[in-house]
């Protein structure tokens, strides 16, 4: 199956770059490419396509203003040469960011997040219909003493240890929780509702994407995390000083203790 996709860059030697490195991609079927956001937004207004890939630093309309003028958007995957940009980026729901300049084993990756993402909105496509309130008060009855919760799953609800979670990623308005048999479950629920909702002294959020669990740190480095079982998630440096001051410095050893 193919996923049909736009790239939306200003410069015009980028855009063939860009454009050259999707049509690598046996993920992607191409449907249209522009050099000016605004028609890129005439085009979204008439025709639906599953991604978006596009630039962020545009003259009269930048990739975010696009992606707000859209009421349903698909979804977008941003590139920019400025890093700075991926904090707002992810606050919009953004699937992933790339720095320029694009590396095909980049770009294949946001595909196959972005991909992840559309499969797992199709499969919770039923629930997506009931109120947010109240998937978020279903969720908060299934935690019981801190040690466990239930996901839904279509008509059914599976039990999770929480020691058993490695992390939990943002997936937009999804969230996808890994556990240690590298299983994946996706559930309706905003990684900033999980946040309030599981337990600090087992859950950290260490990223704008990622929640870790505390139990399965093996290291932590100036911008990654490793886990249990060799994962490793991206560490940002609000989040690690964060870490460093409230958790990590109350478990470390020290010459002389008190």
């Amino acid at each position: 199956m193919t996923y049909s996709c736009i790239a939306v860059e200003d410069n015009i030697i980028e855009l063939h770059s860009l454009v050259s490195k999707i049509k690598k991609i046996t993920k992607l079927s191409l449907a249209a490419s522009f050099e000016d956001p605004v028609q890129a937004v005439h085009y979204l207004k008439e025709n639906e396509v599953d991604i978006v890939f596009s630039d962020i630093d545009m003259p009269d309309l930048s990739g975010i203003s696009l992606l707000r003028s859209l009421k349903k958007p698909p979804v977008f995957v941003f590139i920019s040469a400025h890093s700075e940009h991926a904090a707002e980026s992810f606050e919009l729901d953004v699937i992933d960011f790339i720095v320029k300049p694009v590396q095909l084993d980049r770009l294949i990756r946001a595909t196959d997040k972005a991909v992840e993402y559309i499969l797992a909105k199709k499969k919770l496509g039923a629930e997506k219909s009931l109120p947010a309130a109240q998937v978020m008060q279903d969720m908060i009855r299934t935690i019981d003493a801190q040690d466990y919760f239930f996901v839904k799953e279509k008509n059914n609800y599976i039990r999770v240890n929480m020691g058993d979670v490695l992390y939990i990623e943002s997936m937009g308005d999804f969230s996808k929780i890994i556990t240690v048999g590298g299983k994946s479950h996706f559930i309706l629920v905003s990684l900033k509702n999980l946040e309030k909702q599981l337990p600090d002294r087992l859950f950290a959020r260490i990223h704008k994407q990622y929640i870790i669990n505390l139990l399965h740190i093996i290291h932590i480095g100036a911008a990654d995390i490793k886990l249990t079982g060799n994962a490793v998630v991206p560490l940002s440096g609000a989040y690690r000083q964060l870490l460093l001051d409230n958790i990590v410095a109350k478990k470390t050893l020290t010459r002389f203790g008190e």
